[in-house]
């Protein structure tokens, strides 16, 4: 991918000149060497990060900057901060979140393995060459001991303290470090049968997980771990939005709902691709590269890989594009994901937003909300597929009242008493039951809800994208937040270039968002409530 290759190379140089402007030269300043962050802020990550950049284009025989004074300067410079930095132990900061912090450590040590190892594989290394190994060096081995104190958050962090346990190990000889890993790599591995990894985070930690699973698949020598990189980037080939984008409202960390591309896969689509002979996973990396061109988003930031393996450069294909129909369940993950040309929908168990469409440049959120008990909106407890494709959904809500303890509690304190252990009254109880089904081009949606009579409910359509609704009463532009309650027939939401029409509308009361603390609106969205009474049944089609 020899096209793909210089225009990483391209914007990596391009990262570079960003450093250069953006170092602290104060002298006798702390920060002296460090490279300031978008918000204003000195640390050891982003450092690391830009100090990467220079590095690889200083060493790349076709960059501009390649032994260039100013970027070695730079970068020398950078890197005696972040020695400054790194504690006695080993570890990083993160400042803005995580101190003494073993994952925020992994992730800045596995930033530089790939320079250490490019430069210990050459086989002459002239006088400042070797200075920039040993300065590298000398940060990730004493990373590698630090994370034998160990500690994380969250699933992904695992992955990132053992993998980079084991590549030190590796490198240095240290099996000590090895053995650390296996104390992580002993939980087993959160990759599901679907391939999706435990935070669902299509948009960030899939990604981190993957590169994660290919370092302890080289550091171990065993290709099983790549086994788990493959399923989600099969499951990954039907996540993809006719917007270019990923689909992240499944995600449960901060990926969610945000707009990302899908440059991080490509360095695992390629390199499995070529690896497995995988002909989609080639299609998808010259689409990822792509997309980086028609979007004007940067490149992924992955030269040095590419420099440490010439034969993804030297490898072309002529396959281009992400995968234009599909219908897929994933059980295990609680998600479907259904495709046909520009036009997606996706079904979600456990969520809110329990239906999302996508229409070109149209994106569609579906919610059914009211207060009942504890509950705010309707969140699908089991989600199956019938014989002809439709998926049903099913929440049984449940009632209940505490009643009084049957002895006199110790305390008259509420908050503590033993509240949990209370005696309660059970019902009534709510069912509701939702159906989406196709019918030709349009998407169906069938809603039921019965057990409990007389609460205001509303089906809530949330619109982004758009700038027009009408329908056979009105026309009005949308600028993008606004709120409607419809209360008869089909309308149509519009943009210049796409349109989806749906109904008919029903609006038997006017909701007031935040009434009995009833989950609140989608943000951003222009939204049309559909209103009625339990027990309904209501059948809204939505046609693009």
């Amino acid at each position: 991918m020899r096209a793909h290759y210089l225009t990483i190379l391209r914007d990596t140089e391009r990262r570079a000149r960003l450093a250069l402007r953006t170092q602290n030269l104060e002298e006798g300043s702390p920060w002296y060497g460090a490279y300031t962050q978008p918000d204003g802020v000195y640390q050891a990550k982003y450092a690391i990060y830009q100090v990467a950049s220079l590095v690889a284009v200083y060493c790349n025989r076709e960059s501009v900057f390649y032994h260039e004074e100013r970027a070695l300067r730079s970068l020398l410079l950078g890197l005696d901060y972040v020695d400054r930095v790194q504690h006695e132990n080993g570890l990083f900061d993160y400042v803005t979140c995580n101190f003494f912090s073993a994952p925020d450590t992994a992730f800045c040590i596995v930033k530089l393995i790939p320079h250490l190892q490019y430069l210990r594989a050459q086989q002459a290394l002239d006088e400042n060459e070797r200075l920039i190994l040993e300065r590298i060096e000398k940060i990730v081995h004493a990373g590698g001991r630090g994370l034998l104190q160990g500690g994380f958050h969250t699933p992904n962090h695992r992955w990132a303290i053992a993998s980079v346990l084991c590549m030190c190990a590796k490198l240095f000889g240290e099996e000590d470090l090895r053995e650390a890993a296996f104390q992580y790599l002993n939980e087993g591995i959160d990759c599901n049968a679907d391939g999706e990894y435990a935070e669902k985070s299509a948009g960030n930690y899939n990604g981190v997980n993957n590169d994660a699973m290919l370092l302890l698949s080289e550091a171990l020598g065993d290709p099983a771990y790549e086994q788990h990189v493959i399923r989600n980037l099969h499951m990954m080939l039907t996540y993809w939005e006719p917007d270019d984008s990923v689909f992240t409202a499944n995600s449960t960390r901060f990926d969610k709902d945000r707009l990302v591309y899908p440059q991080s896969y490509y360095i695992e689509y390629l390199s499995l691709g070529v690896r497995y002979r995988i002909p989609e996973f080639l299609a998808m990396a010259n689409c990822i590269m792509d997309i980086v061109e028609r979007r004007h988003v940067e490149a992924p930031d992955v030269l040095m890989d590419l420099m440490n393996q010439p034969e993804l450069v030297a490898c072309e294909a002529e396959e281009c594009g992400m995968p234009q129909s599909y219908h897929a369940f994933y059980q295990d993950s609680g998600i479907a994901r259904v495709r046909k040309g520009r036009f997606t929908y996706t079904v979600m168990r456990d969520k809110s937003n329990f239906l999302y469409v996508h229409n070109g440049s149209i994106k569609l959120a579906v919610k059914l909300g009211g207060s009942f008990c504890e509950h705010r909106a309707f969140k699908a407890q089991t989600m199956t597929q019938d014989e002809t494709g439709a998926f049903h959904l099913h929440q049984t809500m449940r009632g209940w009242y505490y009643l009084p303890f049957p002895e006199k509690p110790a305390t008259s304190d509420w908050w503590q008493m033993d509240n949990a252990s209370r005696p309660k009254k059970l019902g009534p109880d709510m069912d509701i039951d939702i159906i989406i089904r196709e019918n030709g081009d349009a998407l169906e949606l069938d809603v039921r809800t019965s057990g409990v009579d007389g609460a205001p409910w509303r089906v809530e359509l949330a619109f982004n994208g758009i700038t027009r609704i009408s329908n056979p009463h009105m026309t009005m532009p949308i600028n993008g937040d606004e709120v409607l309650v419809l209360k008869d027939s089909f309308f149509e939401v519009s943009n210049p270039g796409a349109s989806m029409e749906i109904g008919p509308a029903f609006g038997l009361h006017h909701f007031t968002e935040g009434k009995e603390d009833s989950e609140v609106k989608t943000p951003g969205a222009a939204t049309v409530y559909l209103t009625d009474y339990t027990a309904f049944h209501h059948v809204i089609t939505i046609r693009p």
